[in-house]
């Protein structure tokens, strides 16, 4: 009899160090990791560069049916018809647009069936904005993961600022409020905290602090959980 491999949800606001976790967590499991955010920046940034308008949800569903988005390397690596965009999509530009971009609901709906197809086999950490609530409501197990604006702010800040950009703090942490009003009032598949989620604050917590936290739930569930 083999251990049953859990489907693992990981939701919550920009820049609370879901990736950072969930990278880990997976590694540590010996599972896969979906950074589901990379794709709708990778489809925000082929919007971008074909001039197609990110408030317009039809042509950009149109512009989905024939875009491949590849994730490898734990989800370091982001591959858009081939292309290697893993720096690419990482700008403050297209952090913008994928928020834009992820409001439709043609958009999410088509993202969120090639999200299930990737992971309805189980032994994958997902992390995203609605995976507890839209694309795996039954996931075995549900983090949120927040933190401070002014911390993910900084945080933020920061990245820009190794990957040799200019980032002026104030203004950061401006976006990243503006996303948290957008990604939660959006129409559809709103950043919502589900019901039976376990509440991660990584606001004074260090990465290896978050993902023995996390582990130590998961190997609980998975000492209970039926054998698929």
């Amino acid at each position: 009899m083999s251990e049953r491999r859990l489907v693992i949800a990981l939701d919550g606001p920009s820049g609370a160090g879901k990736s950072t976790a969930g990278r880990a967590l997976a590694e540590r499991l010996g599972y896969t990791f979906i950074d589901t955010g990379a794709m709708y920046r990778a489809l925000a940034l082929k919007a971008l560069r074909a001039r197609v308008a990110v408030d317009d949800g039809e042509a950009l569903a149109a512009l989905l049916v024939g875009t491949r988005i590849e994730l490898s390397d734990a989800g370091r690596n982001v591959a858009l018809d081939g292309e290697d965009v893993s720096a690419a999509i990482r700008t403050r530009e297209v952090s913008d647009a994928a928020s834009r971009v992820a409001a439709h609901r043609a958009v999410r709906r088509a993202m969120v069936a090639r999200q299930q197809q990737m992971g309805r086999a189980g032994g994958v950490v997902m992390d995203g904005r609605d995976i507890g609530t839209a694309v795996f409501p039954q996931a075995d197990v549900k983090f949120y993961v927040l933190a401070d604006p002014a911390r993910r702010a900084e945080r933020r800040h920061r990245e820009l600022q190794a990957a040799g950009q200019v980032a002026d703090l104030e203004a950061i942490e401006q976006d990243v409020r503006e996303r948290d009003r957008r990604d939660s009032t959006r129409a559809e598949s709103p950043l919502v905290r589900a019901h039976d989620a376990v509440d991660v604050d990584t606001t004074e917590l260090g990465p290896e602090q978050v993902v023995d936290q996390m582990l130590a739930l998961v190997h609980s569930r998975i000492a209970t959980a039926p054998v698929r």
